[in-house]
C-alpha cells in the first residue's frame, strides 16, 4: 500500500466549520471548503484521468454494489478505476491458493469490467510485484508470501511482505500473476505493478552477498527488479504501460535512475495523502523525474483510508485539503506531464490490520474530492452540487445522521455507521462512567463481589435494558444493510470490531446485576450507605 508510514487516528469533526466559505487562497490552518485555486480560474482540471481506487483486500463489495455505485462515480467526475484485487482475483493453477474464500469468479470479474464500461470507467488493474514495510502500511506481497508454498521467496524469512528479487522463481511468480490478471483485462492501457515501500530490501542473505560486490547498491537492486517486471509486461502485453508507486524512486541519485532504463519503461505515481503536503518539493520531484526521462507522471491522493488504521468515518476536511494542494502541484509543475490522478481509498493498511472506512461510508468524501478536482476548488456552488448528487440535505448531514441519510448507494450503511461511531461507545461509557447509580452503588468493586442493594437494581436495570434494546435494533439494521453489500466475513469482522464490544459491556452489566440481585442482602457494612438513595439523598447516618 502506498500509504502514510505512521498516522495517528484522526477524530472526524462535525462539518459545520468545514463548510464555511473562504474568500480565496489555500489556507494552512482552518477550513478548506470554499477555497479557490489557480486552476479554477484557468479552465478545466489538469488531471485528464481521474481513477477511483478500489482496495479489495478488505470488505470487498459484492458485484451487485458495483452496478449501483459505478454510475455515481461517473456522475461525480471519475473516468477510471484502479482495481487492487489482491486475494479477490480468481487465480488459477498453482496460484489458486491465493484466492480468498469469497474471491470473485472469472465471470464476476468480467461483469465488473462490463459495468465499468457502461459507466465509461476505464479499468487499470493493480498487481503487487515487490513488497513494502509491513509495520507501516503497504498492501502487498503479504497475501502471497503468507502461504507456506511461497514462503521460501521472502526476502527476509520471518516477514511475509517483501519478495526476494534474486530468486528466478520470484520473477516467474510475478509474471504468472500479471499474465492471469491481464488475460481477464485484455486491452488494458495500464497495469499498476506496485513496488512501494520495499523497506527490507537488501536485508536477505542473498541480497547481503550481492551488495558486498563493488558497484552494487540497494537502488540498483530495486531498479533491476522494476526493470525486469516492466520488461515482462511490455514483452507479453505490448499495449500495456506499467505504473509504479514512486516512493522507492524519490531519493535515488538522478544519474543512476536515468541510466537504469526504467524511465523508458514505466510511469511513476507520486503519492502523498497529507493535508499539508509540500507543494514546492513535489514540483521539484516532478522536474527530477522529467529530467531522468520519464515522459508521463501520475499523482495519487486519498479520499479515505489514510488518517488512521481503525478510522470508521473519513476526515473529509483533511481529504479536501489534500486534493486542493494536488491541484496546486499540477498547476505549478512541468506542463502536460501529469497523465492523471488516482484517488486512493484504502480499506486496510495491510493484510494483518483491521478494516478502516468502508466504501459506502467514504462516498461523501469521494464526491467532494472529485468535484473539487473538476471545478478547481470547493465553493458554495460545488458544495450544493455534491449535496444534490448524493441526495443529502447538507454535507453536515454526513456527520449528523438525524438530519438525513442521503439517496446514494450505501447511504443507509453510511447513516448507521455514523450513528454507531458517534453515539454507541459514548452512550455506553456515559452509563458506566457517569451514571451516579452505577458509579456510586455498582462499581467494579461491587460487581466483582456481586454486592448491590435491591433498590439500586430498580434504578440501573431499566436504563441498561433500554439502551441495549435501542442499540440491538440498530445493530440488526446495520447487519442487514451490510449483508446486502458485503460478504459474511467482512460483516462479521466490522461488527465484532465496532459494535459488539460495547454491546457486550451492556450484557455483562445486566448479567452482573442479575447475579448480584440473587445473592441476598448486602453486608451490614454497606447497608448504611444504601438506605434512602431512591430520592437522591446522601448516605444516612448510623
Amino acid at each position: 500500500m502506498a500509504c502514510p508510514a505512521q498516522v495517528a487516528a484522526v477524530t472526524c469533526p462535525p462539518l459545520a466549520s468545514t463548510l464555511r466559505v473562504a474568500k480565496e487562497g489555500i489556507q494552512t490552518q482552518g477550513p478548506i471548503v470554499g477555497v479557490h485555486t489557480r486552476s479554477e480560474m484557468s479552465g478545466p482540471t489538469p488531471f485528464k484521468m481521474r481513477l477511483v481506487h478500489l482496495d479489495l483486500k478488505g470488505a470487498p463489495p459484492r458485484v451487485s454494489y458495483f452496478s449501483e455505485i459505478f454510475p455515481l462515480f461517473h456522475a461525480l467526475g471519475a473516468n477510471g478505476l484502479l482495481i487492487e484485487y489482491e486475494d479477490m482475483f480468481p487465480y488459477e493453477g498453482r496460484l489458486r491458493l491465493l484466492r480468498a474464500t469469497h474471491a470473485y469468479s472469472p465471470s464476476e470479474v468480467t461483469e465488473i469490467l462490463r459495468l465499468a464500461r457502461l459507466s465509461e470507467l476505464e479499468v487499470v488493474p493493480l498487481v503487487q510485484t515487490f513488497g513494502h514495510m509491513e509495520q507501516v502500511s503497504a498492501f502487498s506481497w503479504e497475501f502471497v508470501l503468507k502461504h507456506a508454498a511461497f514462503a521460501h521467496l521472502r526476502e527476509v524469512a520471518p516477514f511475509p511482505n517483501t519478495l526476494n528479487p534474486h530468486e528466478a522463481e520470484s520473477l516467474a511468480l510475478v509474471g504468472a500473476m500479471i499474465d492471469q490478471v491481464l488475460e481477464l483485462h485484455r486491452g488494458a492501457r495500464w497495469l499498476h505493478v506496485g513496488c512501494d515501500e520495499v523497506y527490507y530490501l537488501g536485508e536477505g542473505e542473498a541480497s547481503r552477498r550481492w551488495l558486498q560486490q563493488e558497484q552494487n547498491s540497494q537502488a540498483k537492486l530495486c531498479l533491476s527488479h522494476m526493470r525486469a517486471v516492466a520488461s515482462h509486461v511490455l514483452a507479453r502485453h505490448p499495449g500495456t504501460t506499467p505504473l509504479v508507486w514512486d516512493d522507492m524512486l524519490r531519493d535515488m541519485p538522478q544519474d543512476q535512475l536515468t541510466a537504469s532504463g526504467v524511465p523508458q519503461l514505466m510511469e511513476p505515481v507520486l503519492w502523498d495523502y497529507g493535508a499539508d503536503l509540500d507543494i514546492h518539493s513535489k514540483v521539484l520531484l516532478m522536474e527530477k523525474y522529467r529530467e531522468c526521462g520519464f515522459p508521463r507522471l501520475w499523482a495519487a491522493s486519498a479520499f479515505k483510508g489514510a488518517t488512521g488504521a481503525s478510522q470508521a468515518l473519513p476526515h473529509i476536511e483533511h481529504h479536501l485539503r489534500n486534493h486542493a494542494q494536488w491541484l496546486q502541484v499540477a498547476g505549478s509543475g512541468p506542463a502536460d506531464m501529469l497523465q492523471g490522478i488516482i484517488l486512493t481509498g484504502w480499506q486496510r493498511y495491510d493484510h494483518f490490520s483491521v478494516l478502516c472506512e468502508l466504501l459506502p461510508v467514504g462516498i461523501p468524501s469521494l464526491a467532494a474530492c472529485l468535484q473539487l478536482l473538476l471545478h478547481g476548488g470547493f465553493t458554495e456552488h460545488v458544495r450544493l452540487r455534491v449535496e444534490n448528487l448524493l441526495g443529502l440535505p447538507s454535507l453536515e448531514a454526513a456527520a449528523i445522521p438525524s438530519e438525513g441519510t442521503g439517496s446514494f448507494p450505501g447511504s443507509d450503511i453510511h447513516a448507521l455507521v455514523t450513528q454507531v461511531s458517534f453515539y454507541l461507545r459514548s452512550s455506553v461509557d456515559a452509563l458506566l462512567e457517569r451514571n451516579r447509580y452505577v458509579t456510586g452503588w455498582f462499581s467494579p468493586y461491587h460487581r466483582r463481589r456481586k454486592l448491590i442493594h435491591p433498590v439500586m437494581v430498580q434504578h440501573i436495570q431499566p436504563e441498561v435494558l433500554s439502551l441495549l434494546g435501542r442499540w440491538s435494533a440498530l445493530a440488526q439494521q446495520l447487519e442487514t444493510a451490510l449483508q446486502l453489500t458485503f460478504y459474511p466475513d467482512a460483516v462479521e469482522e466490522w461488527l465484532e470490531e465496532n459494535v459488539r464490544p460495547s454491546m457486550q459491556q451492556l450484557q455483562d452489566l445486566l448479567q452482573d446485576l442479575s447475579e448480584a440481585a440473587t445473592t441476598g442482602p448486602c453486608p451490614p457494612a454497606l447497608a448504611g450507605t444504601l438506605v434512602g438513595t431512591a430520592e437522591g439523598q446522601g448516605p444516612q447516618e448510623g
